[in-house]
């Protein structure tokens, strides 16, 4: 594996993050609060992943903790247009 390859994925995790939100899937989740718990900024992801609502707010940093650590499998990361400019 080239070391380029690696480089193009990691800048490839990088864009995602920057235009992305977490989304939950409610049908999965069991309000265990792993996900809040260990938000680095201290989002209640457990209350949106409860209403099925998009973790979108100015503040989410994306860091991916939440997505992580959930153990059912309950969130993800997912790609915006929030960001992209129109032209």
């Amino acid at each position: 594996m080239k070391i380029t390859h690696l480089w193009h994925a990691e800048r490839k995790r990088r864009e995602a993050r920057a235009a992305g939100y977490v989304v939950p899937e409610p049908a999965r989740c069991v309000q265990c609060g792993i996900c809040s718990f260990y938000c680095p900024i201290e989002i209640d992801v457990r209350r949106h992943a409860w209403e099925g609502i998009p973790v979108h707010e100015s503040y989410c940093l994306t860091c991916g903790e939440c997505v992580a650590r959930c153990p059912r499998g309950a969130l993800s990361l997912e790609r915006t247009s929030l960001y992209q400019r129109e032209g």
